[in-house]
């Protein structure tokens, strides 16, 4: 997380806050995720039957798994202003999966501050772009808009 002066916060509206660090999406978080979710569906547990039985040549990770790995990627590349006290997960614009996560890959997220909007004295409402890559792939697998509230003094 990287504070920002308030009155410099809408220099960065438009512009990428950066990349994040690679992460490796592997078996053992893919069926830690299916307990907690009780979404045990083969092609996300069972490795051989999802290569026997599917075009994908093994497990996937689940869309919900990669979107619920987002506040870890993005945590070195978020901005806020400074005097925050607290922010809170908003909810999404838009939310789109647009490949499959196949286990054992790394990801990384990129994020753009699309915009920013001061609702009421102290609480800010930002709207970033975040976009996660596959390694070896030029292709994003996931893309939304994501809102969160910024409460500062």
């Amino acid at each position: 997380m990287k504070t920002i002066p308030k009155d410099q916060l809408t220099d960065y509206v438009g512009k990428e806050l950066g990349i994040s660090d690679w992460f490796l999406v592997d078996q053992d978080r893919v069926n830690r995720f299916a307990d907690v979710t009780l979404d045990h569906q083969f092609i996300h547990v069972d490795p051989e039957r999802a290569a026997k039985e599917t075009m994908l040549g093994g497990t996937i990770a689940h869309g919900f798994l990669t979107l619920s790995l987002l506040p870890h990627l993005i945590e070195n590349l978020i901005i806020v202003p400074e005097g925050m006290t607290w922010g809170m997960n908003y909810g999404f614009e838009k939310i789109r999966f647009l490949a499959p996560l196949r286990v054992g890959s790394e990801i990384r997220a990129r994020l753009t501050l699309r915009n920013l909007t001061e609702r009421n004295r102290g609480q800010y409402q930002f709207t970033f772009d975040v976009s996660v890559e596959v390694k070896g792939s030029d292709k994003p697998i996931l893309v939304a808009e994501w809102l969160s509230l910024i409460f500062a003094e």
